[in-house]
This record gives C-alpha cells, sequence and structure tokens, in this order.
C-alpha cells in the first residue's frame, strides 16, 4: 500500500514534470537562439573584416600614370642618349618598385620597408632632375620597426614632385623627417616648390575620415589611415616656411612583429 505522503508526492511530481520540462524547453530554446545570434554576430564581423580588408587592398593597388607616364619619359630620354648604365639601372629599379607596389597587401608595414620603397621611387626622381634635386631624409633608428600603412610616405614624396617641385625653377628641396613623441610617430614630408593650398588658407588641419575627401593624393592615405587607426591619426597641411607645402601626419605607433627586410 502507497501511503498518504507517497501519493501526495506521486502527485505533485505528475503535476510538476510537465512544467518542469516546459521551462527547460524554454531555457533551451533561449539558449539556441543565443548561440544562433552569436554565430551570427561572428558571420557579420568577418564579413566585415573581409570588405574592409578588400577596400584596403584596392586602396592599396592604385597606382599613379602621372609617375608611369614620367617614369617612361625618363627611360625613353636615356635610351635617345645612349646612357645605358643610367637606362638599366632605371628599368630595375622602376621593376623592384612595381614589384612591390603590386605584391604588398600586408595592411601594416615596418617603416623600414616604407623607406626602402620610398627611395626606389626617389632614385628614379633623380634621374629626371639631376643634380637640382636635394633629399634630406631623417630617422631614427629605433623608429624603423614602427609600423605604418604602405605607401602612406611614398604617396607624400610623389605628390610633394606632383603638385610643388615640378613646378619649381632652380634647386629642388626635398626634406623628410620621421620622430616620436610619446606613443605617437610623426612624419614631416616639406618641399620647396609650389605650394598646394591657396594664399587665405594657411593651414588644413583634417581628422582622419574615410568619407571625407581633400584631393592631391590624401583621401588615400587619409582612408587607409581610418581603417587602421581610426581617429587616432591626424593629417595635416600648412605652408612651408619660405615656398612650398608641409605635410605632417601623425599615428599611435605600433611595432610589427618583423621588419627585416623581405
Amino acid at each position: 500500500m502507497i501511503s498518504f505522503e507517497g501519493f501526495t508526492l506521486l502527485i505533485l511530481l505528475f503535476i510538476l514534470a510537465p512544467i518542469i520540462g516546459a521551462i527547460a524547453l524554454l531555457f533551451l530554446f533561449i539558449f539556441e537562439k543565443r548561440i544562433d545570434l552569436l554565430e551570427n554576430k561572428n558571420v557579420k564581423i568577418e564579413l566585415e573584416k573581409e570588405l574592409q580588408q578588400a577596400l584596403y587592398n584596392q586602396l592599396n593597388q592604385q597606382i599613379q600614370p602621372h609617375f608611369l607616364f614620367n617614369t617612361l619619359n625618363v627611360i625613353l630620354s636615356l635610351a635617345r642618349l645612349n646612357r645605358t648604365r643610367e637606362l638599366i639601372r632605371a628599368l630595375e629599379v622602376l621593376s623592384q618598385f612595381l614589384k612591390f607596389k603590386y605584391k604588398s597587401t600586408e595592411p601594416l608595414i615596418s617603416l623600414r620597408r616604407e623607406i626602402h620603397y620610398t627611395e626606389q621611387y626617389l632614385e628614379i626622381q633623380k634621374l629626371r632632375f639631376g643634380s637640382r634635386l636635394t633629399v634630406h631624409l631623417d630617422c631614427a633608428e629605433e623608429l624603423l620597426a614602427a609600423c605604418i600603412p604602405p605607401f602612406v610616405l611614398q604617396t607624400l614624396v610623389e605628390n610633394a614632385f606632383k603638385h610643388g617641385l615640378e613646378r619649381k625653377m632652380g634647386e629642388a628641396i626635398l626634406q623628410i623627417g620621421l620622430s616620436q613623441q610619446d606613443d605617437v610617430v610623426r612624419l614631416d614630408v616639406i618641399d620647396n616648390g609650389s605650394s598646394v593650398l591657396e594664399e587665405d588658407s594657411p593651414e588644413r588641419d583634417f581628422v582622419i575620415h574615410p568619407q571625407e575627401e581633400s584631393g592631391h593624393g590624401l583621401d588615400n592615405i587619409r582612408r587607409r589611415l581610418h581603417l587602421c587607426f581610426g581617429d587616432h591619426a591626424r593629417l595635416k597641411l600648412t605652408p612651408a616656411e619660405g615656398s612650398g607645402t608641409h605635410v605632417i601626419v601623425e599615428w599611435p605607433r605600433v611595432i610589427c612583429d618583423s621588419y627585416e627586410m623581405r
């Protein structure tokens, strides 16, 4: 015989079991929904990363037809003058320049690599300008391991030639300086050519934002800096002392894992 207490517990068990089961199913349903939401969120994040990378690669692979046109003219002039040694060197440098231009897809590279790449560009320009071009480049050894989006320095240097030094009569001077203050890297590019700023606009201080356009090749730099550092980067244009343009770029100091030349 079942006691009254046992019978009561049995009835309670029959009553509570469906309720407990329903609650368990509800928690299971909520848990599964939560997992689905997390998975969808992860998928969305991965898609955003892929889109960001695709955009960055597209910006990275842009090439300036202006530079290629001038370089081919230099090569053609050297060929007509039978300056074989300079001609071969110009072709070698152009080949290395283009190889790195289309090979580099990393979002960040070391300043060592960026400077090396820019020096290849400058070597071609020295063939164009000859002895009237003077380039000063100053970068502390400890900064060579710092990271920078590829082609930032080269684009600013190319900009200095395109919008300033090519219009300059007489000596053309380009100054490049890389320094650090606290955890911020600063890049200065100064030319003594024609200023890209209007006389009534003494300076322009840009907040890095992907939708803004500034012209003179700076939009590409701004968008790539924004992809890498968000609002923690700054780009500023100001007239250089005397004549020309002074461009300043600042971004957070990040050390690359490996900065040896590859």
